[in-house]
């Protein structure tokens, strides 16, 4: 394990230059803390400041960074810390404030700037989720039986408008869409109009689904049942007949003699 250590190093130190620090890099995955160079090669904080700086952007929130605790946690005394903690705030990173809360107490909130100036992102960081075990792939519905008049109608679809390209599979899932159609008496030709008819411009993402809507919001109801006895047909008119007496015409059954003739001879009118 030692030899393979030296070699991974010394490899490291081929291409090193000739002077300065030679960085022997690590990948960190877990437990670490992204800090700014504007903070770690800040050019008016003092070595204890930019490491105090780097330590309070460790800590979680909610977590005490008051001069006694970060005197319990480093070897400088509260002088120095002091010191440090109002250079942070000279420079931005850290504030500290009064406030009065609603009970009526008088407390400091602390807070702490990771990049000064910039607009602070108060969206909450998503939680790693715990991974789960993928389900079992649902068994795909069975497709519905081959109908030729349905199928062929859509197939031709794309003969209408080229965008109306449909797979085998959506041609077998909308055929009884299109047989419900069929059963209710419209024709072929009435079903390819009206599929097509008024077709949104530009691209059809998903025609499928565009003609599943038509098929089913658009469907006629059922013609009305007639009844059985047809309706009587109109009464048709007298035919013209010529009277006998005064030649007059008049519409009659029988040939005779007009209503006027008639009762000039004392007949029944």
């Amino acid at each position: 394990m030692t030899t393979a250590q030296s070699i991974a190093h010394a490899s490291a130190r081929a291409d090193a230059p000739p002077a300065g620090v030679v960085h022997i890099r690590h990948r960190h995955d877990t437990n670490f803390t992204v800090v700014g160079n504007h903070l770690a090669q800040h050019p008016d904080l003092s070595a204890v400041a930019i490491g105090i700086g780097v330590y309070i952007q460790s800590l979680p929130d909610g977590a005490r960074i008051g001069i006694k605790d970060l005197t319990r946690r480093f070897r400088e005394g509260e002088i120095v810390i002091a010191r440090a903690l109002r250079e942070l705030e000279t420079a931005g990173y850290l504030e500290r404030k009064r406030v009065r809360t609603d009970a009526g107490r008088v407390v400091t909130r602390t807070s702490w700037y990771e990049r000064p100036g910039a607009p602070a992102d108060l969206a909450p960081r998503p939680r790693p989720r715990p991974q789960r075990r993928a389900a079992a792939p649902e068994e795909a519905a069975p497709l519905p039986p081959a109908d030729p008049p349905a199928a062929d109608l859509l197939a031709g679809l794309r003969r209408r408008d080229p965008r109306l390209w449909l797979s085998e599979k959506d041609v077998r899932r909308l055929s009884p869409g299109v047989r419900a159609w069929l059963d209710r008496g419209i024709g072929p030709r009435q079903i390819t109009r009206t599929l097509t008819a008024g077709l949104p411009t530009g691209v059809i993402p998903w025609p499928a689904r565009l003609l599943s809507y038509r098929l089913t919001d658009w469907l006629p109801p059922d013609l009305p049942v007639q009844s059985e006895a047809p309706p009587s047909a109109p009464a048709r008119p007298l035919p013209f007949q010529t009277c006998g007496g005064c030649e007059r015409v008049f519409r009659a059954a029988e040939p005779g003699r007009c209503r006027d003739c008639r009762r000039a001879a004392g007949e029944a009118a």
